[in-house]
C-alpha cells in the first residue's frame, strides 16, 4: 500500500537562495540530521553539478540511521530537475517498491519562497513504522529549513 505524504514551510529567503541550499550536498545532509546520514562521492558538492540525465542513477548512497545503523543503499535518481523550480526524486530504494519525492519551489507572500515536498512511498514491510518515520523525518527537515532561514536574515 502507498502511503502519501506532504510538507510545506514558508521561507522568507528568495527561490535563488533556497534553490542553493536544497541542492547543496552539505546543506541537505545538515537538513537530514540527526535521523539519517547519507553517503556522497567524494567531491560532490552540488546535486546541479552532476551529469543530469532523467531516469539514470546519479550515485549510490548508503543510508545510515542515526549515522550508526546501516538501513540499505538509494540509487540517486532525479526524473526532473528544474533550476530555481523544484527536483522529482525517484529511487531504488532497499526496502521500498517505490521512493517518489517531489520538492518545489514557489514564489510566496511578499517574495518569500514555499517549500513543498511530496513523498509517494511503498515500503517492502512495515508500512505505520515507514509512514511514522517520514513523519518525524521530513517535520525535522522543514525545522532545519527554517531554522537556516531565520539564521540567513539575521
Amino acid at each position: 500500500m502507498a502511503i502519501s505524504l506532504r510538507f510545506e514551510s514558508t521561507l522568507k529567503s528568495d527561490r535563488t537562495q533556497v534553490w542553493r541550499w536544497i541542492t547543496d550536498v552539505r546543506c541537505l545532509r545538515r537538513e537530514m540530521r540527526p535521523w539519517l546520514w547519507m553517503s556522497i562521492p567524494f567531491g560532490v558538492r552540488n546535486l546541479e553539478d552532476l551529469d543530469f540525465q532523467p531516469g539514470k542513477p546519479l550515485f549510490t548512497s548508503w543510508l545510515w540511521l542515526f549515522g550508526l545503523l546501516p538501513l540499505g543503499v538509494s540509487k540517486l535518481t532525479l526524473l526532473q530537475l528544474n533550476p530555481g523550480i523544484g527536483f522529482i526524486e525517484q529511487s531504488p530504494m532497499t526496502g521500498t517498491r517505490l521512493w517518489r519525492h517531489e520538492r518545489s519551489l514557489e514564489t510566496g507572500a511578499n517574495g518569500g519562497t514555499r517549500v513543498i515536498d511530496q513523498l509517494t512511498v511503498e515500503p517492502l514491510f512495515a508500512g505505520w513504522l515507514v509512514e511514522g518515520f517520514l513523519k518525524l523525518f521530513f517535520a525535522s527537515r522543514h525545522r532545519a529549513l527554517r531554522a537556516r532561514d531565520r539564521k540567513q536574515l539575521h
